[in-house]
């Protein structure tokens, strides 16, 4: 089913088909013609079933199709939990709506205020925000959300175990009553059906399964290494294992090309393929790699979506992912049809953290091993998770919850994500459309 079947519009199926993608995947397939149509929508799913798309490709037609440029907005509010996935998200409003002439922002703690007043000030379509930094410009009158038509809650989930419920309240009572909500959300436990139940108007509720396991015949590896050593440990891993097909992942296209270039001049042939790259740049970049004309492919999470590598011996990843899921993804490139494979991880004594989120996906420990001439010279932090409780000290307006709404059933679905859609940033986890 191509995506013109789900009712988008050309310039939207035109900037699918310049990233390579012609079939929608379950959740964009059930959730894109309800958001279409108005409905209020309770998606469930996990990073990499191509959920941020089935948020991104509906709101930017439905923006395009009603246009307001005189709207200071913004239009449209999409809340998550970290900046990472502000940036991700962003990044595939960019790319979808690239055919069409709408204003974003992006805005998320710890980044000058001042860039962030400006683009507030101009008037927005799209504002994608972290809750504590968009109550801090709410507080200081910089934003206003009065002419919100659509909020969406990404990854609810996350933001309830970080603690940013008060604050997720506070913006709640400035955005219309009347407006669509769309909230996605890795599980429906009970914290998030209460939210749902008091913010939402009959939403029309989307389940999509995801696939959180791998093969049994994958050996997982992390090498502790301090930040400034990677490139050494991955040369001399390359080093080892040169005559074999490797795939390199990295989180951001500028790293990929860098360390692509590096591999080759040190005398191993590579390539990089990521969202930059044209779609036939990536096509021949694979068709290089499998005929083995290269030995190492690097690759960001966005552009791997869909790779097709058969019996592929060992993964890399350069940098731990931001977002757990996202780890399966690449790991599955690896130990397919019953074949053994290796997945090894170099990990930075600051992604701890990051290492730690995997585990628990996974339910197991992978081995820490250190290289010798590589063992990092400070302790690994193993919890990066930010801590539980109230978000920079933001209180939470009280008040009557509303009367609860119904949640309608819509085509539950439980299938795998087809490798041609946008999966999810990078994380997104682009990441289709990413993460």
């Amino acid at each position: 089913m191509p995506f013109q079947s789900l009712g988008l519009m050309p310039e939207l199926v035109r900037a699918l088909s310049d990233k390579g993608y012609t079939e929608p995947t379950a959740i964009q397939s059930q959730a894109i013609p309800a958001i279409l149509n108005g409905e209020d929508v309770l998606g469930g799913a996990q990073t990499g079933t191509g959920k941020t798309a089935a948020f991104t490709l509906p709101i930017l037609q439905r923006l395009a199709e009603h246009p307001n440029p005189k709207a200071k907005g913004p239009r449209v509010l999409i809340l998550v939990p970290t900046r990472e996935l502000a940036v991700q998200v962003h990044a595939s409003i960019r790319e979808y709506g690239k055919h069409i002439r709408l204003r974003t922002a992006v805005m998320y703690g710890g980044a000058s205020m001042n860039p962030q007043m400006m683009a507030l000030g101009k008037g927005l379509d799209i504002l994608v925000a972290t809750p504590g930094r968009l109550i801090d410009h709410l507080e200081r009158g910089t934003a206003q959300l009065h002419r919100v038509e659509t909020l969406i809650l990404d990854e609810a989930d996350r933001m309830l175990d970080m603690g940013f419920l008060p604050a997720i309240k506070k913006i709640l009572n400035q955005v219309p009553k009347q407006r669509q909500t769309l909230l996605f959300s890795a599980t429906f436990d009970a914290p998030i059906k209460q939210l749902a139940l008091q913010f939402m108007r009959n939403p029309i509720e989307v389940q999509v399964s995801s696939q959180n396991t791998v093969a049994h015949t994958v050996n997982h590896i992390a090498h502790p290494v301090d930040p400034g050593k990677k490139r050494e440990l991955l040369m001399h891993i390359l080093s080892e294992r040169y005559q074999e097909q490797i795939l390199v992942f990295v989180k951001t296209k500028h790293l990929c090309n860098r360390i692509a270039e590096q591999i080759t001049k040190d005398g191993i042939p590579a390539l990089a393929i990521h969202g930059n790259k044209s779609q036939g740049q990536r096509l021949k970049a694979l068709s290089d790699f499998k005929a083995g004309n290269v030995r190492v492919l690097c690759a960001t999470d966005v552009a791997a979506r869909g790779l097709d590598i058969p019996l592929l011996p060992l993964v890399i990843n350069f940098d731990m992912p931001m977002v757990a899921e996202d780890y399966v993804h690449r790991i599955g490139r690896t130990g397919r049809a019953g074949a053994n494979g290796d997945a090894v991880s170099l990990v930075a004594t600051d992604e701890g953290g990051l290492l730690r989120a995997v585990n628990r996906l996974l339910k197991q420990d992978i081995v820490l091993e250190s290289k010798p001439g590589f063992e990092p010279t400070t302790t690994m932090r193993m919890d990066l998770t930010p801590p539980r409780g109230k978000p920079s000290g933001h209180q939470a307006p009280r008040r009557k919850p509303a009367q609860p709404g119904h949640l309608k059933s819509h085509g539950m679905a439980s299938q795998k994500p087809k490798s041609s859609s946008p999966g999810g940033s990078p994380r997104g986890r682009q990441r289709s459309p990413q993460r």
